[in-house]
Formats: C-alpha cells, structure tokens, sequence
C-alpha cells in the first residue's frame, strides 16, 4: 500500500473528513505560500495542478490559471524544485495531463514527482488499460495512481477503477468541468457504487464552490477537494492570509 493511502486511511479512521484544496502551480510567484497557508488553514492533503495547454477536464477558471503559469515560464522541473525547497506539512498529489509525462519519460517525470516530495498523482486522460507502464513507474518511487470515477461509469468498471486506485478515489459528483455548480450533483450514488467494491478513501470534487456543499458532500464521503472557488480568489489577487481564511471557513463547516 502507497504511503499516501496509509496517511488518509488513518486520517479516515481518526473520524475527521478530508479537506483537499487545488492549487496551480505558478500561478503567482508566491504559489507556495499560499499552500502552506492551506495547510495552516486545515487542509489535510493538497492537489497541485501542472499547467497543460490543452486540458480535458478543466474549466474557465483553471484554464485561466494554466494560462497564466505558461506564460510565467512553470515547468514541471522548475515545480518540483519550488516543492522540494520547503516542507509544505501535507501530502502533495499532482494533477495534470498524460501528455506531458510522456513528453518528459514516464521515469524521469516520476522522479520529478518524488524529488518534489509529491506522494500521488491524478491523470484524468489516463485510462485504466492505458496505466500499466505509468504505475510500474510509480511504483518505484511510491506515487499513488489516483482514479476518477464519474456517474456515467459502469457498474463493472466502478469494481475495476475502485479496486486500482491508489490514495483515495476521486468521485466526481457530476459530469461537467471544474468549476461553479448547484447541489451536491450525483456524489451520494458515485460514492456508494465505489463503496460496494471497496474501502478505500473516497473524496467527492468537482462543483464543490462553497462550504455547505463541501459539508453535503462528505456527510457521505471521506472528504471533499475544492478548486476553481479557490483558484479563483487567488486570480483575483488574494493573499496567502486570504487563502488561510478561506479554507478554515471550508474547515469549520465540515467539521460542525
């Protein structure tokens, strides 16, 4: 079992609902400190995003967030060096496209991961029949493959992905692109089909904006991951306090 899986199953067994804030990566030049600043705030794990030009899952506002960090210069290489210049004080998962793993060599964009000190990554391009050689890799350097799982999957691929995934399974509760959504979408029924095949840690996102849905979400979940509200309030000049403030609201709600 992945270290990363170990860390949230006891964090699961300790009773308390994962928060799981989204970050893109240079998207300022202070995108550290608004991580730690995460964490300070409550957050037990942290998603960060690697920029790609052509993204499949994201909306407007990570989109607009890619763009900016392209065109400040982000690389994975100059990511995994800011990451691995401080203790962050969480478990750090990257998310990003197969494209640019392929790009660098499966092998040398794992070993970047690690050097980073991240311990999981999402692919959401990456199908499960595609996966074989990627987590050979990652099994190497103890990075956690990280499946989504959608309302439109199958019951027997439900089984499959549930059962392969590694850290947590990541539920989205609807089928659209991040971004700003009513209700809590199909999380309940996504989370329950994971739940029939497995136990692992299962965190609901996508359309998760405000607190009262983070909280509506892990009333049936182990945790919640929040993005585009959050990458959003940092576009629009926030502060690392600012972003402390924001997910100690998210925290307080959850745990109430």
């Amino acid at each position: 079992m992945k270290s990363l899986e170990v860390t949230l199953r006891e964090l699961r067994d300790s009773g308390r609902k994962a928060l799981v804030p989204y970050f893109m990566a240079g998207v300022t030049p202070d995108w550290t400190q608004h991580v730690a600043a995460a964490v300070l705030g409550g957050a037990d794990a942290i998603e960060i995003g690697i920029p790609f030009s052509d993204p499949m899952m994201d909306g407007i506002v990570i989109q607009r967030a890619a763009e900016r960090s392209l065109e400040a210069g982000t690389t994975l290489d100059s990511i995994c060096a800011q990451l691995s210049a401080r203790d962050l004080g969480a478990p750090l998962i990257a998310m990003t496209y197969y494209n640019l793993f392929h790009h660098y060599g499966l092998r040398r964009a794992a070993g970047l991961l690690a050097q980073g000190g991240v311990v999981g990554a999402i692919v959401p391009d990456l199908t499960l029949e595609e996966s074989d050689e990627w987590r050979e890799v990652c099994d190497e350097t103890d990075i956690a493959t990280i499946f989504l799982v959608a309302p439109s999957t199958t019951e027997d691929r439900f089984a499959r992905l549930a059962q392969a995934t590694q850290g947590f399974c990541y539920a989205s509760a609807r089928m659209a692109v991040t971004g700003r959504a009513q209700g809590a979408g199909d999380a309940t029924r996504v989370v329950e089909a994971v739940r029939a095949t497995s136990d692992v840690p299962t965190y609901v996102g996508i359309g998760i904006t405000s607190p009262q849905q983070a909280r509506e979400a892990t009333e049936h979940s182990d945790g919640v991951i929040v993005g585009s509200a959050l990458v959003e309030t940092i576009l629009k000049g926030a502060s690392p306090a600012d972003t402390e403030a924001f997910i100690r609201t998210f925290r307080s709600v959850i745990d109430e």
